[in-house]
């Protein structure tokens, strides 16, 4: 599993923070900080998703991932409007929603969202590190998230509305009707929900490739340890005795327990 360091979970906080007073103004800032300041100490370390396999399961992934998400709709929406296709939101609109599309998975207004995995049985065969909060009222995070934005008065324009609404594609079940209208009149009439799902399922899959290489060059490099301290386990039979049986006996399990041990 990644793990940032202090510092590095910091310094993307204070990267999340001064891009958000970058990007906004005026009595949209004010309710922002207002927002970002109730829940600074959760969100910094809030994971972005509960299993290790998904995407930035680990502590300070949230921040790491709608940072990452917003960068790639920035690029993508200068991609699309380089070929030709109708661009009828502005940047802000797009880094607003993007920045926002998960803001349900800081939890409620009392309780985390995600809470560590406490099962060392669904750690191990699941990779689920961390889990729902129970405690909490069942939203979506798409409606979370609204419902956050309006309690903090933060106000959003359509098209924001539009985007956010839509950023997990098909992935979610309720936004079937927006991406699949057979009326031309109720088809989807921006293109910033496209440019948002590409965002967001580009970035979790860049997010899910690097989990899945570290983990390849972990197994490897444990193989790799494995063979060595096999070698080094090696005596020619002929010069066996039974202490030295004992004694490699011993040096197996110790191999054996710190490789494949409980992990917490």
């Amino acid at each position: 599993m990644k793990q940032l360091t202090a510092e590095q979970i910091q310094g993307n906080w204070y990267k999340l923070r001064d891009f958000i007073t970058e990007s906004f103004e005026g009595e949209r800032l004010e309710k922002l900080n207002e927002m970002y300041d109730y829940f600074e100490d959760r969100m910094l370390m809030a994971p972005a998703s509960g299993k290790e396999h998904f995407h930035n399961a680990h502590v300070g992934g949230y921040v790491e991932h709608v940072m990452h998400v917003t960068d790639l709709a920035v690029k993508l929406r200068k991609v699309w409007e380089q070929e030709g296709a109708s661009i009828d939101f502005t940047e802000e609109e797009v880094i607003f929603a993007a920045l926002h599309h998960d803001l349900g998975k800081v939890g409620d207004l009392e309780n985390d969202y995600y809470i560590p995995q406490e099962s060392e049985w669904h750690r191990k065969n699941q990779g689920a590190i961390f889990t729902h909060n129970p405690k909490l009222q069942y939203m979506t995070v798409t409606d979370r998230a609204i419902f956050l934005l309006s309690h903090f008065g933060v106000k959003y324009s359509e098209k924001e509305y539009i985007g956010l609404r839509l950023t997990d594609g098909l992935y979610e079940e309720g936004n079937k009707s927006y991406y699949m209208s057979y009326n031309k009149d109720w088809s989807l009439k921006s293109n910033i929900a496209y440019v948002l799902h590409q965002a967001d399922l580009l970035a979790t899959r860049v997010e899910y490739d690097v989990w899945n290489r570290s983990q390849t060059e972990e197994q490897e490099a444990t193989k790799e340890r494995v063979s060595s301290l096999k070698k080094s386990l090696t005596v020619d039979d002929s010069e066996k005795n039974p202490k030295q049986e004992e004694q490699l006996s011993k040096k197996s399990q110790d191999l054996f327990d710190e490789l494949f041990g409980d992990k917490k």
